[in-house]
């Protein structure tokens, strides 16, 4: 691993896996990296405000972004909008994939067909994609079953994004190591 600048392509498809812990950074990288590439700006909204701590998240998110992004809430079909709704010219950010696997949880879908069905709608995909996830599985064993689930998916889910997408970094203290390039 080193530290790196990193940038994505002038042309899609590419897509790039960012992973970090709470409040590394991930995001405003994720963010960075879309707003330095030419193309629209789309920003896929996985998070559902349930209460007042989450609103607050995401206007924080809303406030730094400012208003040069256009802005899809997908909190589950993320796939059909990977495969739909982009088009080549467009640099989309997806913040975040471990929320977007909560939420898939929390409504009882099957984890493994809509990892498939993601990776699948990726490879469809004509636009530049950041994926932006939070890597949970370097902490303490989780002491209650639900929460070992879903360390145990989010690491499978990241293992296999991280074999397909193009770009993988991890982000520590607010510094990026680029783990993968083309």
């Amino acid at each position: 691993m080193t530290q790196a600048t990193f940038s994505l392509p002038a042309q899609g498809p590419f897509s790039t896996l960012v992973l970090g812990g709470a409040r590394s950074g991930k995001s405003r990288y994720g963010e960075q990296l879309v707003e330095c590439a030419e193309g629209e700006h789309i920003y896929i909204a996985t998070a559902q405000a349930w209460d007042g701590e989450m609103r607050d998240r995401i206007s924080h998110h809303q406030k730094r972004r400012g208003d040069n992004w256009s802005l899809i809430e997908e909190p589950l079909a993320l796939a059909d909008v990977l495969r739909s709704q982009i088009t080549s010219n467009q640099i989309v950010l997806v913040d975040c994939l471990t929320l977007w696997l909560s939420n898939l949880m929390g409504a009882e879908k099957n984890i493994d067909a809509n990892v498939d069905d993601l990776i699948d709608a990726l490879g469809a995909c004509k636009g530049r994609v950041v994926f932006i996830s939070n890597e949970v599985g370097q902490g303490i064993v989780p002491d209650n079953a639900l929460a070992r689930l879903f360390r145990d998916e989010a690491g499978r889910m990241h293992q296999r994004l991280a074999g397909v997408c193009d770009a993988a970094v991890m982000i520590v203290a607010g510094l990026p190591l680029v783990l993968k390039q083309p």
